[in-house]
């Protein structure tokens, strides 16, 4: 029997969001019900109200979630109600080509539920990513849910799904950052601080933070930067020049997603390096204008990351097992905890840098 919730809907393109009664039905086959203990505000859930997704208003916001899984449908196997979860917008196929030739984490077809959650008047709801977590419980494919250990609190596990997944995984998969190297990152809000933990935790000994805004570079300090440099003030190719004998950087992890700024971590690599791409750009932007002999004389590797390039089966566990050993700071990243009816004012707070992560406890 389908449930009625209350959950975070975005109506229109740059409307404030609205708190409304969701139908949420019973799961189907290979579907899940998961009830939403916590969920972080991510920039992509803003991107989603701004229409700088797509524009199949209304959606259902919120994605960044951990939970215990309710009930389950038809044929399900891999998770039983009762399983404390992480949810991921990577429900692994098992058939595609990616999939097929080993490499899962960059699975083509990844899997969604096949029912809608509607509004009250039967309007169908296009979850956030395939998810829509602003809610008291959701229904998603069972592969969206990667069982964790549940020692680790709901506000800290969830912010594995997605933006600290996302920049641990640039510099640890896409980047493969490793012990000695050293590592350069532009942007150092939530994706790149994570990248900067990640770093850290995977032995680079030079790990340089790049931003305008000194509260960001203070709290990249924190995660594990070794030198900080504001934009601002100094040319940061320069910069990572000089604190890397002036050679540049084996990886550089370009958060931001602007032409002008994917044009610094270009130059900022040393030779036969590593850029990682993982801030996303707005669909009118272009690449900066870079003569070819400099890709051809340069070498090394331009690299996009989608999601961290995780796998989430192997990945989430992994680091939630890390941050339960200390070794691992999930928990720094949460700036604030707010309730279902503050989405809009935490909006706010993120779109002017005051928090890393405000998280819902629902």
């Amino acid at each position: 029997m389908a449930q009625q919730v209350r959950g975070v809907v975005a109506r229109a393109k740059g409307e404030p969001v609205t708190v409304e009664t969701i139908n949420v039905p019973d799961p189907g086959p290979g579907e899940a019900v998961v009830k939403i203990q916590a969920c972080g505000v991510c920039h992509t859930d803003l991107h989603y109200k701004l229409g700088g997704i797509n524009d199949e208003f209304p959606f259902l916001l919120g994605h960044e979630a951990a939970g215990i899984v309710e009930s389950v449908g038809e044929g399900v196997t891999d998770v039983e109600p009762g399983d404390y979860v992480v949810l991921n917008w990577r429900a692994v196929c098992g058939n595609c080509r990616a999939c097929k030739k080993g490499k899962p984490q960059y699975c083509f077809d990844t899997h969604n539920a096949t029912q809608k959650m509607t509004l009250e008047d039967g309007t169908e709801l296009s979850p956030a990513l395939g998810i829509g977590a602003f809610v008291e419980k959701t229904l998603v494919h069972s592969g969206q849910c990667t069982k964790v250990n549940p020692e680790a609190p709901a506000k800290v596990a969830g912010l594995l799904g997605c933006g600290v997944m996302a920049g641990l995984g640039a510099a640890v998969n896409t980047g493969q950052v490793g012990r000695g190297d050293s590592i350069a990152v532009i942007g150092c809000g939530g994706v790149g601080d994570a990248a900067i933990a990640g770093a850290k935790l995977a032995g680079a000994t030079t790990i340089i933070a790049v931003d305008t805004d000194p509260r960001k570079l203070k709290w990249a300090e924190e995660f594990g930067a070794t030198h900080t440099v504001n934009a601002k003030e100094t040319d940061p190719v320069e910069f990572i020049q000089s604190v890397t004998d002036g050679n540049g950087a084996d990886v550089v992890i370009e958060a931001v997603g602007r032409p002008e700024t994917y044009k610094q971590a270009f130059y900022a690599r040393d030779l036969a390096g590593t850029v990682v791409l993982v801030g996303v750009p707005t669909p009118d932007l272009n690449a900066p204008e870079i003569p070819l002999i400099d890709y051809f004389g340069r070498g090394g590797a331009l690299k996009s990351s989608w999601y961290g390039d995780c796998l989430p089966s192997r990945d989430f566990p992994t680091y939630v097992d890390l941050f339960l050993q200390g070794r691992f700071p999930l928990d720094k990243f949460v700036t604030e905890e707010i309730g279902i009816d503050d989405i809009e004012s935490a909006f706010d707070k993120m779109h002017a840098g005051e928090v890393l992560r405000s998280v819902v406890i629902l």
